[in-house]
């Protein structure tokens, strides 16, 4: 059998959201399925630890997929030509593209359709290009995965696709998440945080990780606390739009927030485990990677009763409305309370153990099983 995998999201020292479950989910496929040969997809030279095993042969298709133009030029001619090319049984999509050129059986993983409820958090031309091709590759694809049942409501109400066209498989979070000791605790915050215990958010600095809110609900926190608690923001500026950057210029503890950029997963890890609490208050989210990752650390959570983070949550965190700043500062202030942490720690404990790479990626091999066969 040969299975080709769109992997132009396995970056090197660039493994974000989509990139992680890509990875996590094919290195188990590739290795528990010697007899099949993986043919691996990039749009640039990768990286030799993607090659997982002997059966993946990687390839590189011209041109680039990093613009929409671009994105046409690639999945709709580079990708249809090389499947025909290799007489492909299955083409498996991480990110959601297709190719709608191609007769070859295809499965797009779809992680959330955040565009379509809120257009306006991206660029015009990136916006054109989900609006018009995403419908056409929800109806194009032969089966779909998605990462919740939000979401999976999400794909059949909005693209009117038939449930049983949708198979769930939750996210996971790398093994290396673990509790750590204190004397690690304080290691960290000395690192990062001048010694002081600190709330931490880890993701793409993007509108809807709702960072402008976030600001000013910690500002909110400092002012009726008289404490000496930080906030840590884990992840790259790419996307620090307007609002975000007049949010946190108009912060009266602005002093208090630190920024340590992209870290690799083992600091992250660390970081994570050393938090007073992980504060993930997205208003639009897939799933929502971060909240497993605290479980898995012991550290409390909280975030948000929208989308699909209730659903990942369930009862082992404290749930906020994303677009109030008190609620948001309210939980901040709960947070401090030991008994209060503890109980989220014992929930997160139980909660943690319904998440796991090695079911995603039997979901992930058993939907490709069920096209090809």
């Amino acid at each position: 059998m040969k299975i080709a995998v769109n992997t132009r999201l396995l970056l090197k020292d660039k493994l974000e959201g989509i990139g992680w479950v890509a990875y996590e989910c094919l290195r188990r496929m590739v290795k528990s399925h010697p007899e099949v040969e993986f043919h691996f997809i990039f749009d640039r030279e990768p990286d030799p630890k993607f090659i997982f095993a002997d059966n993946v042969k990687p390839v590189v298709l011209i041109p680039p997929a990093r613009h929409p133009f671009l994105y046409i030029a690639f999945f709709e001619f580079a990708v249809a030509r090389y499947l025909r090319k290799i007489k492909a049984d299955l083409y498996l999509s991480p990110d959601g593209y297709l190719s709608l050129r191609s007769k070859t059986k295809q499965i797009a993983v779809f992680h959330d359709l955040n565009f379509e409820h809120f257009p306006q958090d991206f660029p015009k031309i990136h916006l054109w290009h989900y609006k018009k091709f995403f419908p056409r590759y929800a109806k194009k694809a032969d089966k779909i995965i998605t990462v919740s049942e939000f979401s999976k409501k999400d794909i059949c109400e909005c693209y009117g696709i038939n449930p049983e066209k949708i198979n769930v498989a939750y996210n996971g979070a790398n093994e290396i998440f673990s509790p750590v000791n204190e004397e690690i605790k304080n290691e960290i915050r000395n690192k990062y945080s001048e010694g002081k215990p600190y709330f931490m958010f880890v993701g793409s600095l993007h509108p809807r990780k709702n960072l402008a809110r976030l600001f000013t609900s910690f500002d909110l926190f400092k002012k009726r606390n008289n404490n000496d608690i930080k906030l840590v923001i884990v992840g790259s500026k790419r996307w620090w739009t307007e609002p975000i950057k007049n949010a946190y210029e108009s912060m009266t503890y602005k002093n208090d927030v630190i920024f340590t950029g992209r870290l690799s997963a083992e600091d992250l890890h660390l970081v994570t485990a050393s938090a007073l609490a992980s504060v993930y208050v997205s208003y639009f989210e897939g799933f929502g990677i971060p909240i497993v990752e605290a479980f898995k650390c012991d550290t409390p959570v909280i975030t948000s009763n929208v989308t699909s983070m209730p659903e990942v949550a369930a009862d082992a965190a404290l749930l906020v409305d994303p677009f109030k700043e008190e609620s948001i500062a309210e939980a901040m202030e709960k947070i401090l309370d030991e008994e209060v942490r503890n109980d989220l720690i014992e929930k997160g404990r139980i909660r943690r153990q319904d998440f796991s790479w090695d079911k995603a990626a039997e979901t992930w091999w058993k939907v490709c099983s069920d096209v090809v066969m």
